[in-house]
């Protein structure tokens, strides 16, 4: 295993290359080596740069010159040819970390490459004017570090050279502390379980959290519910980093379908049922769709049983056809994607789904929660997965111990004390 660390450098060398130049430097100065990787739209000639976009495109496309291609092309292009290559120098162990300076499109490029082509863990980080707006595109659910540039990165001045000397420290560094993780092969001595919460089912997800790690060998990793938190654990769980999962809070399917802000996409649910691991789930705050601000409310819902939940965002309740569509997401989702049906369990909590749908509470909906529950049971029927009614709140604390017990029992795993 390599004991210097190297990070990969992206970089659009036709428009960028003395500004990546200085970020290589500094990134050398912390006793780093680096690959100087050529995005750009033309092939440009220099001796720092290590893969040529002409190399590039050779090596890991099909040879063809783009540079008279549409800009949207160009970055597709480049970003598959980068999305090889950095996946080739990932699994040989020859990358500890990857950095990218630039503009709209070259973050764009950069993000693709960082999201498709390595894990989470893995040191990512993006100097771009774009930094400071609406990342969440960007990111998505993987975990790149964004800088600000400030001013643009289109030449050099006392404040990019400070943005770009501290971004490439702090890369260096977290690429020695990558290398110095990898060298610790001490196999981990508890067991990753994945929680979802939401500030509705905060108590539940706390006192669950609480009992497994003070009863058990476990280590618990709360995703929020809030659309990326979901897709991180779904990420997370495709590349083996949890163990099992308490699947406790839905809610982000409510928002695919009703056209919410807190959407997941329509793969939720899959991964943990596909891995075959201990999979609890159960339908915490699927008694809302989140909106931002009320007078962002969309008109078609302006009729509809609303509730400020802070300043910034608004929930509604949701109606019976809604429930019945929620409902038969998660038992198609379940039923489709299981490999080994017994692994899961689906827990209905009847006396409420969430902190404000218990009965006299502001979502309290008995004819909603039944049609949930009923296209659950009815969709779940004869697939092998078992069905759990109990006639708690799903904040309860005696339900939060028997759903961590009955995901502890489907681990196989034994009291640490």
């Amino acid at each position: 295993m390599a004991t210097t660390p190297c990070v990969a450098l992206l970089g659009t060398c036709d428009a960028k290359l003395e500004e990546l130049l200085f970020l290589r430097r500094t990134i050398e100065g912390n006793d780093v080596d680096v690959i100087l990787m050529d995005v750009g739209r033309c092939h440009t000639v220099h001796d720092a740069i290590n893969i040529t976009q002409r190399k590039l495109i050779g090596d890991f496309g099909d040879g063809k010159d783009v540079s008279e291609l549409p800009r949207g092309e160009v970055i597709k292009c480049m970003a598959a040819c980068a999305t090889k290559a950095v996946t080739k120098f990932f699994q040989h162990d020859q990358i500890h970390g990857i950095v990218s300076a630039g503009g709209s499109g070259g973050t764009s490029l950069a993000a693709k490459v960082m999201r498709n082509a390595l894990p989470i863990g893995f040191p990512k980080m993006i100097v771009s004017t774009v930094a400071s707006g609406d990342t969440g595109p960007i990111v998505g659910e993987t975990d790149i570090t964004m800088m600000y540039s400030v001013v643009d990165v289109a030449g050099l001045n006392k404040v990019l050279r400070n943005v770009l000397s501290n971004a490439g420290a702090a890369v260096a560094g977290m690429a020695h502390a990558y290398v110095s993780r990898k060298q610790n092969t001490t196999p981990p001595e508890k067991k990753r379980v994945g929680l979802t919460m939401f500030g509705v089912t905060t108590p539940a997800v706390d006192a669950i959290r609480h009992y497994l790690e003070t009863n058990y060998a476990i280590e618990t990793y709360v995703f929020h519910a809030t659309g990326h938190g979901g897709k991180a654990m779904e990420r997370l769980i495709r590349e083996g980093g949890l163990d099992a999962v308490l699947d406790l809070t839905t809610t982000e399917i409510c928002d695919h379908i009703t056209g919410g802000v807190m959407s997941a996409g329509e793969h939720r649910l899959e991964s943990a049922a596909e891995a075959g691991i201990a999979n609890v789930v159960s339908v915490g705050a699927t008694d809302m769709t989140n909106f931002g601000p009320m007078d962002t409310v969309p008109e078609r819902y302006k009729g509809r049983k609303l509730y400020e939940h802070n300043p910034v965002v608004t929930l509604m309740r949701t109606s019976v056809d809604e429930a019945t569509r929620v409902g038969g997401f998660i038992a198609e989702k379940l039923r489709r994607h299981a490999k080994n049906p017994k692994a899961i369990q689906v827990w209905l909590p009847k006396g409420g789904i969430s902190m404000i749908a218990t009965p006299g509470g502001p979502f309290e909906d008995a004819e909603a929660d039944a049609a949930l529950f009923d296209a659950i049971r009815d969709g779940l029927a004869g697939s092998g997965i078992e069905v759990v009614e109990d006639g708690r709140a799903i904040n309860d604390e005696s339900f939060a111990y028997d759903v961590a017990e009955a995901l502890v029992k489907n681990m196989g795993i034994r009291s640490a004390h």
